[in-house]
């Protein structure tokens, strides 16, 4: 190594160690006259406003999330396509259809000429309400029979839900209908 290289070499590592030296001696100076530690985090503000954002978004999910529940139109409906389901039943094969409905649901059943035997494919598996729905009914029941016709007997079943009810009617001629 030359004279010049070890002279530049020993100027490099006393310019770094005088650095070092500056930068330690200032951040000393720096941590005393100011009177405070320097501390990684979050402020109490910043913890807050971010909870109150959050907040909102929560509430923004909450009222824009639909009832998962089915509306007591939607009930109604199904009620009374089933009605008129069970109609078309009675009219395509000839024979007596029933729909009984009670307080906890509705199902449909044939009548062969000896026995009433309960139907429960496609369109007639048994119905439950939901749990907040309540239904008005003569007695212990309803029970709706079309002859082969097409012509029943004239019942209502009114639902409620909260302060909404809705009638479905079958009349003498067996048309249902919905009335809100």
């Amino acid at each position: 190594m030359t004279f010049e290289a070890a002279i530049a070499r020993d100027a490099v590592a006393r310019c770094l160690s005088a650095t070092q030296r500056r930068l330690g001696e200032a951040t000393r100076r720096r941590a005393v006259s100011d009177g405070t530690r320097r501390h990684d985090g979050f402020t109490l503000v910043e913890l807050l406003m971010t909870m109150a954002i959050l907040g909102l978004a929560a509430t923004a999910v909450v009222i824009a999330a639909p009832d998962p529940r089915p509306s007591l139109g939607e009930e109604a409906d199904t009620f009374a396509a089933r009605l008129v389901k069970a109609r078309e039943e009675s009219l395509l094969t000839n024979r007596p259809v029933a729909m009984e409905a009670t307080a906890e649901g509705y199902g449909v059943s044939t009548f062969d000429g000896r026995q009433w035997t309960a139907l429960s494919e496609g369109p007639f598996q048994p119905g439950q309400w939901q749990e907040t729905t309540g239904v008005e009914l003569a007695d212990d029941g309803v029970r709706i029979v079309f002859d082969p016709t097409g012509v029943a007997e004239p019942a209502t079943v009114t639902l409620f839900r909260d302060a909404a009810r809705i009638a479905v009617t079958v009349d003498a001629a067996g048309e249902v209908r919905i009335d809100d």
